[in-house]
């Protein structure tokens, strides 16, 4: 399942600064799927969203990695995981993968870590096994069915011009490296080049059209009762330590879907940040870090004193 050293694309492009983690692989029926596997100790488990990969998380894995074991998954589709041309990209597809990942793994007492669809899949299969997670941290996401979509998003949905502009001329990779980082524009080029590595190519970016087409906006979509169930699934999570860590100008998940999770989960600690935007993990480091590293150990104390 491992192979020692840097993915041979991370290499070429001189990015074993950035990312210097070493390849690991999971064979699933669908294809082969890429994660990061770093340091030992208790569990974080990292999910990205669209059009991100693990790279993400880099930061936050290279802090973290010396006191915890930091997984990161590539779902199919996405960084270096392989990119099947077929329709294996639902949903309820992505959480079967990530919840295979955990159970090979056999990861126990998870901190889960998501973002952006990473909040769907990651609380899809925590609500389907919440006895391996220990608490949540969720950024800018969704979990629940919601009619509100960015207009951005909504015409890159259109059939025909929407694939064009997504698989064709990469337009919502491209433009994520410039929207979705309010306080840390502009990126610098490796960093956008690290951002933009996996998705070189038409066939290279089929999951990130996949998952723009993928929002269940109604009943009749194939993924509205994956959807519904993990909405349904929130409620097996809700005694469990949550932080909301969320970039108030993000014009994709914006704060009005932090007050549904504050409503979902009324006893989760939310800390702001007033000027930040989607990627919180670039436009803040050091304070999400910091957040989350006081989140686990409050809950690590709390949760040691209640079972003494």
């Amino acid at each position: 399942m491992n192979q020692t050293g840097s993915h041979p694309l991370v290499l070429k492009h001189g990015l074993t600064e950035e990312y210097p983690f070493n390849q690991n692989y999971l064979t699933t029926d669908s294809g082969r799927i890429h994660f990061v596997d770093e340091g030992t100790g208790p569990v974080l488990l990292f999910v990205h969203g669209n059009p991100t990969w693990s790279f993400a998380w880099r930061n936050l894995i290279k802090r973290f990695s010396p006191t915890h074991r930091c997984i990161a998954i590539d779902h199919l589709g996405c960084g270096l995981s392989e990119k099947p041309q077929n329709e294996v990209y639902r949903l309820a597809d992505h959480i079967e993968r990530l919840q295979l990942l955990v159970e090979t793994l056999d990861l126990q007492q998870i901190t889960l870590i998501a973002h952006d669809w990473g909040g769907a899949i990651g609380t899809g299969v925590a609500g389907r096994i919440p006895q391996r997670f220990s608490r949540l941290v969720l950024m800018n996401t969704g979990a629940f069915r919601s009619q509100q979509i960015p207009f951005r998003i909504a015409l890159c949905r259109i059939p025909l011009l929407g694939k064009l502009g997504m698989q064709g001329a990469n337009l919502f990779a491209q433009a994520a490296v410039h929207m979705a980082v309010n306080e840390a524009y502009p990126l610098s080029p490796k960093i956008k080049k690290g951002y933009l590595l996996p998705y070189d190519s038409w066939r290279n970016r089929i999951a990130i059209d996949r998952f723009v087409k993928d929002i269940p906006l109604s009943p009749s979509h194939p993924s509205y009762e994956a959807l519904t169930e993990v909405e349904k699934g929130l409620t097996k999570l809700t005694a469990k330590p949550i932080l909301l860590p969320w970039g108030i100008k993000d014009w994709c998940f914006t704060p009005e879907f932090l007050k549904e999770f504050q409503r979902i989960f009324p006893e989760a600690q939310t800390v702001r940040f007033e000027e930040a935007g989607h990627y919180l993990f670039e436009e803040r480091p050091q304070e999400l870090g910091d957040a989350i590293a006081k989140f686990i150990g409050q809950t690590e104390e709390s949760t040691s004193i209640s079972s003494d």
